[in-house]
């Protein structure tokens, strides 16, 4: 990926400085008088409509707007668009519904995991345990390298540099006043994301005024808009429960949930965030389709910057560089935190000890952070390592969610399924450029499978993954 050097690498390394500096003082200014574990975890269940929706949203919608809708819109065409918007609102429907039942059930909860244990057992509880922490970490990855490969895209600058100063000024925040700073800070951020989305989405319909609109993209690219294409249809149904599955195991929704003052507030909230949610990423898979039918050669990772900065406006890209880092640390300091609850509210039920949790935590959120560093520098493909992590919440979602509300398996059963669930997904999941899985292409040569899952792995990697749970217990249930 070659840099545009729009900006220098000295104003752009100041410009991340400055804007984490800003947050972090936010955070440490009001988290300070907020330092007793029940604020660390849950906010003490205080939050208000205003605060609670800006954090749901700025939360779910991190660096990965500017990135994964484009580019999965490259190839998956108006269904992966779909998908995506479908895929990362539903959830706060559906927790609308989970999210009073567990507060009924669990009024004292702070966690997700806490509820699996109190429903299935302590087996089922470790390894949802290990998958939330695991596809938190990828997604922590992500959201670092997005940010990263932005900037040197617009100055040059090392991925390293960037990734080391967004980690350490939301370590600083994030471990000093937990939820409550994550809320506060999210709050602002949700303001700039508003303000620096619109003067972004008005310069970019401005210098493309007669191609922004669907008839560019028909005339141009037709199969990009056709619902009935496979490619399209089976994007579309990838990306909505992998997105989904995701969202609903997204423990910093669940802090949320539980930080609500009341389940009213929450319902009003989650209603809000899901209407707000919709059509911002809609425009940035738009953005995507529009950016492919112009030119078809363009690297998907890049299809958003590519059509706003053709002519590498200094002016829109500084904007472009304070949206980024708002969303980033939004989404980092959220992962951050939820990672931390995890620890200290369920690590206690796996290690039996008198140790300080919230300590260890810390500890071992820095761990995490430092290896998102070294993986962030790498600069791989944003939108394969969503995936990856999206993977792991699909293969556990119908059985948990289903059972949830309708107990009819044990906690072998519930295990041994998402068990399965996620072997076979990973069997199917694609290599980095799409071509073969572990399974097909890998133990086995491509020539033994039919043409319809060589051509589609991504999709029969996620439709293994969350129904092969579900086939394996119904049966085991009959």
């Amino acid at each position: 990926m070659e840099s545009l050097n729009i900006i220098t690498q000295t104003n752009a390394i100041v410009l991340i400085v400055l804007i984490c500096s800003i947050f972090t003082v936010i955070g440490l200014l009001y988290s300070k008088n907020f330092l007793d574990l029940n604020n660390y975890l849950v906010a003490n269940r205080t939050i208000k409509t205003v605060s609670l929706t800006a954090s749901f949203v700025s939360s779910s919608l991190g660096a990965w707007i500017l990135f994964g809708p484009a580019s999965a819109a490259t190839w998956g065409g108006i269904g992966a668009v779909i998908g995506y918007c479908l895929g990362t609102a539903f959830p706060m429907i559906l927790l609308i519904f989970l999210g009073s039942k567990v507060r009924e059930e669990f009024s004292n909860g702070k966690t997700l995991i806490e509820v699996v244990r109190g429903k299935f057992g302590n087996q089922l509880f470790k390894l949802v345990l290990t998958l939330s922490i695991f596809y938190m970490t990828i997604f922590l990855i992500a959201e670092v390298t997005a940010l990263s490969l932005l900037i040197k895209y617009l100055s040059g600058t090392h991925l390293w540099i960037t990734a080391s100063i967004v980690i350490f000024s939301s370590l600083l925040y994030t471990l000093y006043g937990g939820l409550r700073a994550s809320i506060l800070t999210d709050k602002f951020q949700f303001i700039l994301f508003f303000l620096l989305l619109l003067i972004s989405f008005t310069y970019l319909m401005s210098i493309n005024s007669s191609e922004f609109n669907f008839q560019f993209i028909k005339q141009n690219s037709p199969e990009l808009l056709n619902l009935t294409n496979p490619i399209n249809f089976t994007a579309g149904f990838t990306f909505f429960i992998a997105v989904a599955a995701t969202n609903l195991f997204h423990q910093g929704n669940w802090q949320r949930v539980y930080a609500a003052k009341s389940n009213n507030i929450l319902k009003l909230s989650l209603i809000l965030s899901f209407i707000i949610i919709i059509p911002i990423v809609f425009l940035m898979g738009f953005s995507g389709l529009l950016s492919i039918s112009k030119n078809p050669e363009i690297f998907p990772d890049l299809a958003f910057f590519l059509l706003i900065l053709k002519q590498q406006n200094i002016y829109i890209s500084i904007v472009i560089v304070f949206l980024a880092i708002s969303l980033t640390i939004s989404s980092i300091d959220t992962l951050m935190n939820a990672i931390s609850s995890l620890i200290i509210v369920d690590g206690k039920k796996i290690i039996r000890s008198s140790f300080n949790f919230v300590y260890l935590s810390k500890i071992m959120i820095i761990i995490i952070s430092s290896i998102a560093l070294v993986i962030a520098s790498k600069g791989l493909s944003v939108l394969y390592l969503f995936l990856l992590a999206d993977l792991f919440c699909c293969a556990a979602a119908i059985t948990v969610f289903y059972n949830f509300y309708k107990k009819i398996i044990n906690q072998k059963t519930a295990l041994f399924s998402i068990m399965m669930g996620l072997i076979s997904g990973l069997l199917f999941f694609p290599n980095t450029n799409f071509s073969a899985s572990l399974l097909v292409g890998g133990i086995l040569p491509n020539h033994y499978f039919p043409l319809i899952i060589t051509n589609n792995l991504l999709f029969f990697s996620f439709f293994t993954a969350t129904f092969l749970p579900v086939l394996f217990w119904r049966i085991n249930f009959k």
